[in-house]
């Protein structure tokens, strides 16, 4: 579940003037304001032609029906892909980077880093369109995965980005050449645990000035709590079609209803930044090769490797010691503030482990696959596995047809 709503705040706003957007221009405009965080729903990019998932009727899941799936969850659950990836794939080739166009909110986010103010932007799409808007990857949290790279889900080789794409558009089943493991795009699965760059810059929400959650309806956990971990002081806007999760229950919320781009717009206007998103949302026309956007996403990796050393600059600073004949204090602020982030992110964790636990030995029979070898100069080699006696219900809606030959070696190139 997400954020309970609790008792909507009435008090005036402690930090802002009000509740409005010339108030939360007139706030990132003054020095107070250095350190934005983000938060990026489905609703960003429905504006681009994504669907969402959980809309009735025009929802990802609401038309998941073709795919005979036991339940529409069963396309992200990694178990599930163990046993057949048919669905997944079949997913994929319509969700695939490269048909879609950033939108207004996804270049302003784009803004926001140019301007100096952006510290993070969490953000729950796997769409890769935070990349192709130009925000900076090391910027950038994926707190499901994206399409911007792809592993072996059993021996987590690597595997190169063109010819994923091309074997996702052509409806090949891609198996790592190493181990013969199934290959996906780094898609977070129910199943799987969250990259470990969300759980390492969670912490510096402690440090932000400014919060924007945009497009989502915070009822997905651990993303959902992300919106409790910034200070009290800290303003919070809500830019969604709906209210969401608890914003609105402390006196620098704003809720901001109605849809994301034109909401957005009116800020940039406010700002003096129209032309800018104007001029920044028009190179977005040409898209940026996946391969381009692997490699920043492999080099914002690395860096966060590291130790976050300038986690130092957003921690509240420490008591000096007392002088002779002083007392010092046994515990400080900052160490308190410490321990509550640790505790809430172990808390988030054990939600997440929990949420993930899916029961095994369920799903359909071995789907047949076909296996591309990635690094090869040659072409790949495609190859049936005869595995399962049959084909399972949704591979054949799906245009497969199991082969009647028993011999491992019989040639054949399966479709989705």
């Amino acid at each position: 579940m997400g954020n309970e709503l609790s008792s909507p705040y009435d008090g005036p706003p402690h930090v802002l003037k009000a509740r409005d957007v010339p108030s939360i221009v007139k706030y990132i405009k003054s020095p107070a304001c250095r350190r934005i965080c983000v938060m990026l729903g489905a609703g960003v990019s429905t504006a681009a032609g994504i669907p969402d998932f959980r809309s009735p009727g025009t929802g990802l899941y609401s038309n998941l029906q073709r795919l005979n799936l036991p339940y529409p969850e069963a396309v992200f659950e990694i178990n599930y892909f163990r046993e057949n990836p048919v669905p997944f794939y079949t997913l994929a080739r319509e969700l695939y980077p490269g048909q879609f166009r950033p939108t207004i909110t996804h270049t302003f986010v784009k803004l926001l880093a140019d301007h100096k103010l952006l510290d993070t932007c969490f953000t729950q799409n796997i769409d890769t369109l935070e990349r192709q808007a130009g925000v900076p990857s090391d910027k950038i949290v994926e707190a499901h995965g994206s399409f911007a790279s792809q592993h072996c889900i059993e021996c987590h080789s690597a595997f190169e980005g063109a010819k994923m794409k091309e074997a996702v558009e052509k409806g090949n089943i891609v198996r790592c050449s190493e181990c013969g493991g199934l290959v996906k795009p780094d898609i977070v699965f129910f199943g799987e645990a969250l990259p470990p760059a969300f759980h390492m810059t969670v912490p510096r929400l402690r440090g932000a000035d400014l919060l924007i959650v945009i497009g989502t309806s915070l009822t997905v956990q651990p993303f959902a709590s992300l919106t409790t971990l910034v200070p009290e002081g800290c303003p919070r806007v809500l830019i969604n079609m709906d209210p969401a999760g608890d914003i609105g229950t402390r006196p620098d919320d704003v809720v901001l209803l109605g849809r994301c781009d034109e909401i957005v717009r009116n800020i940039c206007r406010e700002l003096g930044w129209e032309k800018e998103l104007n001029r920044e949302w028009a190179k977005t026309e040409i898209m940026k090769p996946l391969d381009a956007l692997a490699e920043a996403t492999l080099e914002a990796r690395e860096e966060r490797a590291a130790p976050v050393a300038d986690l130092a600059e957003v921690a509240p600073p420490l008591e000096p010691a007392a002088e002779a004949g002083g007392v010092v204090p046994t515990v400080t602020e900052a160490e308190i503030e410490d321990a509550r982030v640790e505790a809430e992110v172990e808390r988030l964790t054990e939600q997440v482990e929990k949420a993930l636990e899916i029961s095994e030995g369920q799903g359909p029979r071995q789907a047949p696959t076909t296996t591309i070898t990635p690094e090869e100069p040659q072409p790949s080699a495609v190859t049936e596995s005869n595995e399962a006696p049959g084909m399972p219900e949704a591979s054949r809606n799906a245009g497969d047809a199991p082969s009647e030959k028993e011999e491992d070696s019989a040639p054949a190139k399966e479709k989705l």
